[in-house]
């Protein structure tokens, strides 16, 4: 048996956002994912494991760890395994590169929804932290909108800056409140508990992308926000009773569970129908879309040997 190991510039040389894009959506036709999730929890830090099976598709396993205190020495605050199964067979295909998956999953998630969700003549993109996930995300958005301007607002000035004078066409935003009344598109990836972004800066016709928020604690946006907005996600099942940016509002009676329009198996729901509203997509990242992107990467592979 051979199994196919794809390191992180291995699969970075043969990928692209619109395909994976595409992938999702073809995902989405094949027969519901079955998924479970475990958490584990020691103060701050998390471990996460995540399984999926799609008939016709294969599964994996993902396991995860988030541990916020490595950063500050000189570790990678994520870490993990992606294992890849055989649909048929059962038997392990690949090992593929727990970053390599974890960024095009996550990033390519987000695009995915606003292809659907955001206006078609948005120019003006907020980068919502300046972390490695929204690296991931100026490269997927640059993708998805060659033409936009973008600017980056960071709770630490200097890593806002040093992020803006990595890519092109962006700046830093000293301002968060000015940059989301500017923007057309905000995403933001935060590790925040307290709501970062609110409602009251909204305005018509933006699009409002939430991926940072992984525990019941964590919000990045406020109640208003959801009131004010047509609510989207990835999956129900990953996302409403795991997630506090859903399920905190939820639980109180913000929101009921009908306010949220529609998940990815619902495509003819899944679309944005004004210029004038504002769609709000939570990105939950579930199992199946680990599943997805590393089926997507194990085929690009082989399709470049």
């Amino acid at each position: 048996m051979t199994i196919t190991q794809i390191s992180f510039e291995q699969g970075e040389s043969v990928l692209d956002w619109h395909a994976l894009a595409q992938a999702f959506d073809a995902g989405h036709k094949l027969p519901k994912a079955e998924i479970t999730d475990t958490f584990l929890y020691r103060g701050r830090d998390t471990l996460l494991n995540r399984a999926a099976w799609i008939d016709g598709l294969g599964l994996a396993v993902k396991s995860a760890t988030v541990f916020p205190g490595n950063p500050s020495n000189g570790v990678p605050m994520i870490n993990g395994g992606v294992n890849l199964y055989n649909d048929v067979t059962g038997m392990l295909d690949a090992l593929v590169d727990f970053h390599l998956v974890t960024k095009w999953k996550t990033a390519g998630d987000s695009l995915c929804a606003a292809l659907k969700l955001a206006r078609r003549d948005s120019r003006k993109i907020l980068i919502v932290g300046a972390g490695t996930v929204g690296r991931s995300l100026r490269a997927a958005y640059g993708a998805g909108f060659p033409d936009a301007e973008f600017r980056v607002w960071n709770r630490t000035a200097a890593a806002g800056k040093k992020f803006a004078d990595d890519f092109t066409n962006t700046t830093f935003a000293p301002d968060l409140q000015d940059a989301v009344q500017w923007a057309d598109i905000i995403t933001s990836a935060t590790m925040s508990t307290d709501p970062v972004i609110k409602g009251a800066w909204l305005r018509a016709g933006q699009h409002l992308d939430l991926i940072g928020a992984y525990r019941p604690d964590m919000r990045e946006t406020n109640d208003d926000a959801l009131t004010r907005s047509r609510i989207f996600v990835d999956s129900l099942d990953t996302t409403v009773d795991h997630i506090g940016e859903l399920k905190i509002p939820l639980a109180q009676g913000v929101i009921h569970k009908t306010d949220i329009v529609a998940d990815y198996y619902s495509p003819e729901r899944f679309q944005r129908e004004t210029d004038e509203e504002i769609t709000l997509f939570k990105n939950g990242g579930g199992a199946h879309l680990d599943l997805m992107t590393a089926k997507h990467i194990l085929e690009a592979w082989r399709a470049q040997l």
